[in-house]
C-alpha cells in the first residue's frame, strides 16, 4: 500500500511537485485496487446514446455526417455493460465531461475513479470509500448522518414532509426563483446550501429522498422511501457518490424516460437513451453490486490544500 504523502507547506508548493504527487497518486489508486483483486478496465468516452441525468448537461460532438456523439459524464454505462458479459469486481479512472461546469471545485473535463463491487454490501462500499479518501487525505474526523439530518440543522425544519409551498418559499427567499411543481427542483437548490456545512469532518451522507437517485435501488424504512445512496463531503466539497445499483431494466428504462421529462421541465433537451444499456441489465437483474464514483481531482486539490480545481491540473480550462 502506497500511503499519502505528508503535506507539504503552501510555500513550497510548485506545479512541478503537484503534479509528481499526482503520478504518485494514480499509483497508490491501483495498488490500492490491485491488493483487493480489482480489476482496472478502460470504456469508451464517446458514446451514441446519452448518460442520462437532469441536472447533468452533456458535451456533445458530430461524431459521423449523420450521427451525433455523446461524452460520457461517469463511466458507469460502459462499466455496466462489462458486468453484464461476466466481470466481477472492477475499477476505471477515466477522463470524464460535463458541459458548462466551470468553476473551482468543476471543469467541464476532470477525472473521476469509479468502482463496482459485487459480493459486496452496502456498508462495505462506504468503509471502502473511506479507506480510498484516507489514502489521499489521512485519517480524518468522521461522522455518519442522513440527508433529513443535514437539511434540518441547515434550515431548522424537516423539509422532507414540508409542502411543495414551504420549499418554494424557503428557497426563493436564498435566492432561487422557480415556478416548478417539482420537490426536488426545490430540495437540490437546498441541499446545495446545506452541503456546505459539511466542512469540518469527512462525513458520510446517507437516506436520500428515493426520486434522487435514478441509477440506485430503493427501500423503506419508518415508513419513508429512500434511495440506497451514500455522498462523502469534506469541506464542503462533494467527494463521492455511491449506490446500491439498480439492476432491473424494466424499472431504469422508466426512470431514465423519467430524467428525461424531468428534463423537458426544467427547459432542457431530452437525451437518446442508451438502449445497449438497458438491455445489459438483463443478464444482471438477479445479481448485486454496488458502485461508486470519486473526484480524483477534488481529492487532489484538498490534498494539496488549494482553493481552485485548476491549480492542480496540468492544464485546466483556461490554461
Amino acid at each position: 500500500m502506497i500511503h499519502a504523502l505528508e503535506t507539504m507547506s503552501l510555500e513550497s508548493k510548485t506545479l512541478q511537485s503537484i503534479l509528481q504527487d499526482r503520478a504518485l497518486m494514480f499509483k497508490a489508486v491501483r495498488t490500492f485496487f490491485e491488493q483487493k483483486g480489482v480489476l482496472e478496465v478502460d470504456t469508451p468516452i464517446l458514446s451514441k446514446s446519452a448518460p442520462i441525468d437532469a441536472y447533468i448537461d452533456i458535451l456533445t460532438t458530430q461524431a459521423t455526417p449523420t450521427q451525433q456523439g455523446y461524452f460520457h459524464s461517469s463511466p458507469e454505462y460502459g462499466m455496466k455493460k462489462l458486468l453484464a458479459k461476466g466481470l466481477g469486481d472492477i475499477f476505471q479512472l477515466s477522463h470524464v465531461f460535463r458541459q458548462g461546469e466551470v468553476g473551482a471545485c468543476h471543469q467541464i473535463e476532470f477525472s473521476m475513479l469509479e468502482w463496482y463491487r459485487s459480493d459486496f454490501s452496502f456498508d462495505m462500499l462506504i468503509l471502502e470509500t473511506k479507506a480510498l479518501i484516507e489514502v489521499f487525505l489521512g485519517q480524518l474526523p468522521y461522522k455518519h448522518t442522513t440527508y433529513a439530518q443535514v437539511l434540518h440543522s441547515c434550515f431548522g425544519i424537516d423539509l422532507l414532509q414540508a409542502p411543495l409551498a414551504k420549499l418554494q418559499s424557503l428557497a426563493c427567499e436564498k435566492g432561487f426563483s422557480s415556478d416548478s411543481l417539482d420537490r426536488d427542483v426545490y430540495l437540490s437548490f437546498l441541499w446545495d446550501i446545506a452541503e456546505e456545512s459539511l466542512d469540518k469532518e469527512l462525513t458520510c451522507v446517507t437516506h436520500f429522498p428515493a426520486s434522487l437517485a435514478a441509477l440506485a435501488k430503493t427501500f423503506q424504512e419508518d415508513g419513508n422511501h429512500y434511495a440506497a445512496r451514500f455522498e462523502f463531503y469534506y469541506k464542503g466539497i462533494e467527494l463521492a457518490n455511491g449506490y446500491h445499483e439498480l439492476t432491473d431494466p424494466q424499472e431504469q428504462h422508466k426512470r431514465l424516460k423519467e430524467q428525461n421529462k424531468k428534463r423537458e421541465s426544467l427547459g432542457k433537451n431530452p437525451l437518446p437513451v442508451d438502449l445497449d444499456f438497458v438491455q445489459a441489465l438483463e443478464n444482471l437483474k438477479s445479481q448485486e453490486f454496488y458502485g461508486v464514483a470519486v473526484g480524483f481531482d477534488l481529492l487532489m486539490m484538498l490534498r494539496h490544500n488549494q482553493d481552485h480545481i485548476e491549480k492542480i491540473l496540468p492544464l485546466g480550462w483556461h490554461s
